[in-house]
């Protein structure tokens, strides 16, 4: 989604034809002055967006991922890591940095409505979208508020407690950066000068901070970076700049770095796309490279390969697919895409992907009446919102809702305790003699659906897609014949993760335990 947003965001500028030609590489803050004092045995951290289970083992069958099938067998392999909700890479990032969920860490999703400044955020879902946004408002939101402004001031980041701790780290082309350390950002001439974005920008992040052409830690690093290779938000781009710091000894305490490549793959192909697979793999190889050998890599640091999000396959035929939300447009007053909010104004769209916010702006209208009208539908899996202290869940195939909230007298395998009533079907629970909930469909369903109906102000319905269907909203993109995200289903939600260099896991397969767990590698 990095790349999405880079790409979609200054590609369209017309001017940007000219940036490469018009100091577009400006020469980027020297940051190997640094004194970098690593642990004993760093931790290597490769998030690989829509990386999934059943494509990567056929591939390492095929013989066609050397890298990731070597640190496989020389590790520990867990196939069904539970993701954040929604399941886009921006809100599960924020929970893996912060070890929270959005109701925690207020990220809602890569689209979501600022109640308090009244306007669509939107950190770069599609060009359609982007254009009408406007792509300024766009850029600022996704490289500076959502570190800034948006991610909650009252979670840590995993960057600023190691910095607390004097423990370095490093970011490699993460969205997600907000540290303890002052950057700044290298803009290009010309984006500055057109003030698309500002001139030379200060930023909080880790010790070190890569993100492509804006902040990179190779000086030389400049085949990666260019116009038609997202700016260097890329794999090849990530891997040379990890590849920088094992060369040059400098890796540190922690170092994340992104490789965004496989998910615009996978959107387009479908789940199956080996190719995407192969081509990452080829890079990892070339990070392990840098060691002696492959076996050196495996002794010398902790690895640990994590899959973002899944994604489930969308059906070809647009009218069977396609679940447009516009329709509301019909029984209530949505404003157009991009214009600022009115009086009168009913409703507003927020939409992602396989799952959406609708923003009720009316008082007067009920979260019942726009749920029972979504119901109609049968690609809906479930409607839900919160309302009078409960939060309440309505599936298409039924009347009856499900009422939940925290603390009460059934305890979950993740030892989180629940007050439940009414129809359990809802979420696919089970409840058996002793009390315990048994998730089906929606892996910790309660808790990830609980983050996204308390993770920003105002009064809004979650609207969560079956497999096969996604959303669409005013200008939504869509991935007909290919894959999406976003749902709580666990097709969207499991994705693989690999553990190379030590025995200690997280407390749970679950990504709201990694920040911990990491802290107890780091230790």
């Amino acid at each position: 989604m990095i790349k999405t947003l880079i790409i979609v965001s200054l590609i369209i500028s017309i001017s940007l034809l000219f940036i490469h030609w018009y100091g577009l590489s400006t020469p980027t803050q020297d940051q190997n002055n640094r004194t970098i004092n690593p642990n004993s045995k760093p931790v290597i951290l490769l998030v690989i967006d829509s990386l999934m289970d059943e494509p990567l083992q056929k591939t390492i069958h095929d013989g066609k991922a050397p890298g990731l099938e070597f640190l496989m067998k020389n590790g520990h392999y867990e196939p069904q890591i539970v993701s954040s909700y929604p399941t886009m890479s921006v809100t599960i990032d924020s929970t893996l940095l912060s070890g929270t969920y959005p109701d925690k860490h207020k990220v809602p999703g890569l689209v979501w409505f600022n109640e308090g400044e009244k306007r669509l955020i939107n950190y770069g879902s599609g060009k359609g979208e982007v254009v009408k946004l406007g792509l300024k408002q766009v850029l600022q939101d996704g490289l500076f508020n959502l570190n800034e402004n948006h991610l909650s001031k009252n979670v840590e980041t995993i960057y600023e407690q190691l910095s607390e701790l004097q423990e370095d780290s490093a970011s490699i082309n993460g969205l997600l950066y907000r540290g303890n350390n002052n950057h700044t950002l290298n803009i290009p001439k010309l984006a500055s000068a057109i003030n698309l974005l500002p001139e030379n920008p200060e930023v909080n992040g880790p010790t070190l901070l890569s993100m492509g052409i804006l902040s990179k830690l190779n000086q030389e690093n400049q085949k990666h970076d260019n116009i038609w290779q997202g700016m260097g938000f890329n794999d090849s781009f990530s891997a040379n700049e990890l590849q920088y710091l094992v060369k040059n000894r400098k890796l540190p305490s922690f170092t994340l770095s992104y490789f965004p490549d496989l998910d615009h793959q996978v959107h387009k192909n479908g789940l199956m796309d080996l190719k995407g697979i192969e081509k990452m793999d080829q890079q990892i190889q070339t990070v392990l490279n840098s060691y002696d050998s492959w076996e050196k890599a495996a002794q010398q640091a902790i690895w640990i390969v994590y899959g973002d999000s899944a994604q489930s396959t969308i059906k070809a035929n647009r009218n069977e697919a396609i679940i447009d939300l516009t329709s509301l447009n019909k029984n209530y007053r949505v404003p157009e895409l991009g214009e600022p909010i009115k009086k009168g104004d009913e409703m507003i769209l927020s939409v992602n992907e396989r799952m959406a916010y609708i923003n009720l702006l009316d008082e007067n209208i009920s979260y019942s009446e726009v749920a029972s009208y979504l119901q109609k539908d049968s690609r809906i899996g479930f409607t839900a919102w919160k309302e009078n202290g409960n939060n309440h869940v309505l599936a298409a195939e039924s009347e009856e809702k499900l009422i939940f909230r925290p603390n009460g007298n059934f305890l979950d395998q993740y030892e989180q305790s629940w007050d439940i009533s009414g129809n359990l079907n809802a979420l696919d629970l089970s409840v058996n003699d002793q009390n315990e909930v048994k998730y089906g469909s929606y892996p910790d369903a309660l808790a990830r659906l609980y983050g996204a109906l308390h993770s920003h102000q105002g009064r809004y319905i979650v609207v969560d897609a079956k497999p096969g269907f996604e959303f669409v909203g005013q200008r939504s993109p869509t991935h007909l014949g290919g894959a999406g995200h976003g749902s709580l289903h666990r097709k969207d939600s499991l994705s693989p993760l690999i553990i190379v260099g030590t025995d200690k896991r997280p407390k749970h397969n679950r990504v709201v335990d990694f920040k911990e767990w990491i802290f107890q590698l780091i230790k």
